[in-house]
């Protein structure tokens, strides 16, 4: 057993709900991989066990080493439900990423992106292996899957859902977080949202603002849609909180480049709506004289923005979200 604040956590080697105690919430260290010492490397895992058996709810963060606002969002959701009024099981993963987590590191020991290479490989590298058993010892257990991201280094996000809109499960997950913008994006190969979907597990990406730092704003909100969730789903007795008519649903999104180095500066603020051919972006010299201003190529509603001044060749502007027309 390892000890934390007193308290004893069983050390386990898999999740299995079904040896969770109904009635009680649960605290575990699963052991994912070993270190270079032979050490043990283990994942915080919280299963919340309702004395009614029913759907199991997945929510996960810091697949990212350094996207923290998902880890509060997850405590808070442990601290305040009522574990005797519950059906079903959560599930909650405060850091799926320990080694990056520990590092203050968005990528893996080995510079992978482990959001990039789900599910992973048993007998792959360091970081294959650690992404299969991600999957395989903790994904395989959930029913529907949110997973909690962030924006990453030198770049903000406004507080957006990324799902597949075509499927009528997710689109409903998705509506229930009343996040600012929704993005209609089919799970890619390689995410654990991918991952999750060739395992027929209903999921969607929530990414809530910025990386490194708790904004208590964005972990309210994120934990509101995973409360909207739960009462959908009909594991817990809450009245869903609707859907705010402000919600932008867009239909594709795209990030936009520099095409020379310089110090640059976005002019137009994470969800606000910019025109085409409107400037969102002025590219400076060292020697403070502008080289270049980049202008929306469309409509659109700005998701997410670089906030780092200093820039080479192909460097992020802002990502770009085209609007569904109808909105819904």
């Amino acid at each position: 057993m390892l000890l934390n604040t007193g308290k004893e956590i069983n050390v386990i080697k898999d999740l299995d709900v079904k040896n969770a105690p109904p009635g009680k919430i649960t605290r575990y260290w699963l052991k994912i991989v070993e270190d270079s010492m032979g050490v043990p490397i283990h994942i915080p895992i919280i299963v919340a066990r309702g004395n009614k058996d029913g759907k199991v709810v997945g929510i996960t963060a810091a697949i990212h080493g350094n996207e923290l606002n998902g880890i509060p969002v997850i405590q808070r959701l442990f601290k305040e439900i009522d574990v005797n009024q519950l059906v079903g099981t959560i599930v909650g993963v405060p850091v799926l990423n320990a080694p990056s987590f520990l590092r203050k590191r968005r990528r893996f020991v080995d510079g992978t992106d482990l959001n990039h290479i789900m599910p992973g490989k048993s007998n792959g590298t360091v970081s294959q292996v650690y992404a299969w058993r991600i999957v395989n010892k903790i994904i395989k257990e959930f029913h529907y899957l949110l997973d909690l991201h962030t924006a990453s280094n030198g770049r903000v996000n406004s507080y957006y859902i990324r799902a597949d809109m075509s499927d009528e499960i997710v689109r409903k997950m998705a509506l229930l977080q009343n996040a600012q913008i929704i993005v209609h994006n089919p799970p890619n190969d390689g995410t654990l949202r991918g991952a999750a979907d060739e395992l027929d597990i209903p999921a969607i990406t929530l990414e809530v603002g910025n990386p490194n730092l708790f904004q208590k704003g964005m972990i309210r909100d994120g934990l509101t849609g995973i409360y909207n969730l739960l009462s959908f789903l009909e594991m817990i007795d809450a009245e869903v909180e609707e859907q705010s008519d402000n919600t932008i649903i867009c239909k594709k999104s795209h990030w936009m480049y520099t095409d020379k180095g310089g110090l640059l500066a976005v002019h137009p603020k994470v969800t606000d709506l910019v025109k085409k051919g409107e400037i969102i972006a002025t590219l400076r010299n060292i020697f403070g004289d502008i080289i270049e201003e980049y202008k929306a190529p469309q409509d659109g509603v700005v998701i997410g923005k670089s906030v780092s001044p200093v820039n080479q060749t192909g460097g992020r502007i802002l990502h770009l979200g085209i609007i569904k027309n109808n909105m819904r």
